[in-house]
């Protein structure tokens, strides 16, 4: 199939993009994309691609915008229940900490989720893995995080390998037992042993029976006050490596423990929320490959007012990724374009800044920047339409869905 007449072909080709290079579209006026089963097999100018390739069945962009489909390399997809309670009793004041202490936040969906059925959770997790493609993600990271325990942990991460294989939207699953104390653990450190000693040597031998020709999830941890300290994360993020388990890590949302310099130092591929991170930190993301995942969805689904260091990171020499965080406590958010706007505004990033964030350093937040994230030769045919002929409307607008078209590995879906 030749796609062909698009206003701007945004390529985003080389990989990804950190220091001056960031923001780099690399964008071809009156664009054309030949595709050839699930994958690009040539880019060039609508006049290139149709004299070489005269007898390809076509789809007139219309003169818009055509681009890779976004990728989102942080989400809580698979929950059950909502807090909406919760969200109206922060609008009265109270903080996220206050409500987990009475027993609200993370636990209560916890409550919910060890509650529901297999049915009725893979049914609630395909409406926002459905949306999440409506909405132009192509690719989403998800992790579990909401039994804490074997069977709900295991009942999770099944979920999302079968909606995988339903598609269209593409799932990396992320195994996140480290999310929170369950109620029926004394201390963060008797759960850590158990994470350790247990639970993560039964998810690998789980996973490798069950999905052996599939490389294992990653492994996450919540290493933030009120969650796990430093010296636990570290406990369990060194035993998920001797597990050969890649990594990734929560930190710095609430406050700067060094959770940010522990993922360089245990070769992360990403550090995820850093709203507090220090400037040491930031120097050691910089001098790194492990990717700074800004989350500004989550400030301000709280009405917090401190958000992601972007430009910090950046000028240091960062590499920088956008994602939803979609989850039912603070950002039940299923649109990467909504997460562009915030980003314009308040992580002070251009459009173009912004959409290299959530395409092709979104793709190395989860090690698929090879086969994602960028319009390019022996690339998988992941693309999105929008319905408007200039890309600096993604940032500019919100509140609407700008995708027409999402074309996921070659198929075409009409949103």
């Amino acid at each position: 199939m030749l796609i062909h007449s698009a206003s701007q072909l945004i390529t985003l080709t080389g990989g990804p993009q950190r220091g001056a290079s960031f923001g780099r579209l690399g964008i071809i006026p009156d664009g054309a994309v030949l595709i050839r089963g699930e994958d690009i097999l040539a880019v060039g100018t609508t006049n290139e691609l149709s004299t070489a390739y005269p007898n390809e069945p076509t789809l007139d962009a219309g003169w818009k915008v055509l681009m890779p489909g976004f990728i989102d390399p942080h989400t809580h997809l698979v929950w059950a229940g909502n807090r909406a309670a919760e969200f109206e009793l922060r609008i009265q004041g109270k903080t996220y900490l206050e409500i987990q202490k009475a027993g609200g936040g993370i636990l209560s969906t916890v409550n919910a989720t060890r509650q529901a059925t297999r049915d009725h959770l893979l049914v609630e997790t395909r409406q926002r893995a459905n949306a999440l493609f409506r909405h132009g993600t192509t690719t989403a990271e998800a992790k579990t995080g909401y039994g804490l325990e074997i069977i709900t942990e295991l009942r999770q991460l099944e979920i999302l390998t079968v909606l995988d294989g339903e598609g269209p939207l593409e799932i990396v699953p992320t195994f996140l037992g480290a999310h929170a104390i369950p109620p029926e653990y004394n201390n963060a450190d008797d759960y850590t042993d158990f994470l350790c000693q247990t639970m993560l040597p039964e998810v690998a031998a789980w996973w490798r029976s069950h999905y052996p020709q599939r490389p294992l999830p990653f492994v996450d941890v919540f290493c933030d006050q009120g969650a796990f300290n430093l010296a636990q994360a570290r406990r369990i993020l060194e035993t998920a490596r001797s597990l050969t388990f890649p990594l990734k890590i929560h930190a710095d949302e609430f406050e700067a423990l060094g959770g940010a310099s522990l993922a360089v130092e245990l070769g992360a591929v990403s550090a995820d929320h850093l709203v507090k991170t220090s400037i040491e930190d930031i120097q050691h993301l910089a001098q790194s490959n492990t990717v700074a995942v800004s989350l500004p969805c989550t400030p301000f689904g709280l009405s917090d007012s401190h958000f992601t260091p972007a430009r910090a990171i950046l000028e240091a020499g960062g590499l920088l990724a956008i994602a939803t965080d979609l989850n039912p406590g603070t950002a039940w958010c299923e649109n990467m374009q909504f997460v562009i706007a915030l980003a314009c505004r308040y992580l002070r990033l251009t459009p173009a800044e912004a959409i290299v964030a959530a395409t092709i350093n979104a793709a190395a937040a989860i090690q698929r920047q090879n086969r994602v994230g960028s319009i390019e030769p022996g690339k998988q045919a992941d693309l999105i339409l929008l319905t408007t002929d200039d890309y600096r409307h993604l940032g500019y607008r919100f509140g609407t869905n700008l995708v027409s078209h999402v074309i996921k590995k070659g198929q075409v879906y009409q949103v």
